[in-house]
């Protein structure tokens, strides 16, 4: 079935490699300089556009972490028809690095994947369709398996066409309160390479 356009156009945004460098230096006591990828997938095309992301520190490029899934869908939800849907990777060192091995994502299975209840965002469209917020579904919490442990974080992210937000925080299950990532603002990265060529549109092969 053919894609809501303006879910192909935030998808488009959102494909790319990415890098906060202005910030890291404006800030670097607060924000680590990262890179971040967010790379097309082949799942979920018939109904739905999905980015695998990752990200890494300059500094250590080679050692990429939080590979996750981004699957942003049109959902018959009145008060929320845009929504992003995160999966984990049951293994995440299988696809370390992926972000600059497109092919290594073109073999990504649904049984690689694991569905994170609550880790569920409604987008709106603002400043007349130049900008996408992201944020929490009401009453959702997302939680994740990390190392073997429970754990937390709040998701957020704001996109532009060529600059993504990033309002990932991890949060302490008995405080409540936000331990690492955008603890004093969102990371600002602003997109370096474009991918949105690859993206799988209207039955469209990559």
């Amino acid at each position: 079935m053919p894609h809501n356009p303006t879910l192909v156009t935030l998808a488009r945004w959102m494909a790319g490699e990415f890098d906060n460098r202005e910030q890291a230096i404006a800030d670097s006591v607060w924000f680590v300089h990262l890179r971040l990828w967010q790379r097309p997938v082949p799942l979920f095309r018939e109904d739905s556009l999905t980015l695998f992301a990752e990200q890494a520190n300059v500094i250590n490029p080679d050692q990429p972490y939080r590979q996750r899934l981004i699957r942003l869908m049109q959902t018959n939800a009145s008060q929320a028809p845009l929504q992003a849907q995160y999966y984990a990777f049951k293994d995440p060192s299988a696809v370390k690095g992926a972000g600059l091995k497109p092919d290594v994502l073109n073999t990504i299975t649904l049984e690689q994947i694991e569905f994170l209840p609550g880790c569920l965002l409604q987008i709106t469209p603002q400043f007349g369709g130049d900008r996408f917020i992201a944020q929490p579904m009401p009453d959702c919490q997302c939680f994740f398996s990390y190392q073997g442990n429970k754990a937390q974080v709040q998701l957020g992210f704001a996109a532009s066409p060529d600059t993504f937000e990033s309002y990932d925080k991890g949060i302490d299950i008995v405080t409540q309160k936000a331990t690492w990532g955008a603890v004093l603002g969102p990371y600002r990265y602003t997109k370096r390479q474009d991918f949105a060529a690859e993206l799988a549109i209207d039955g469209e092969s990559q």
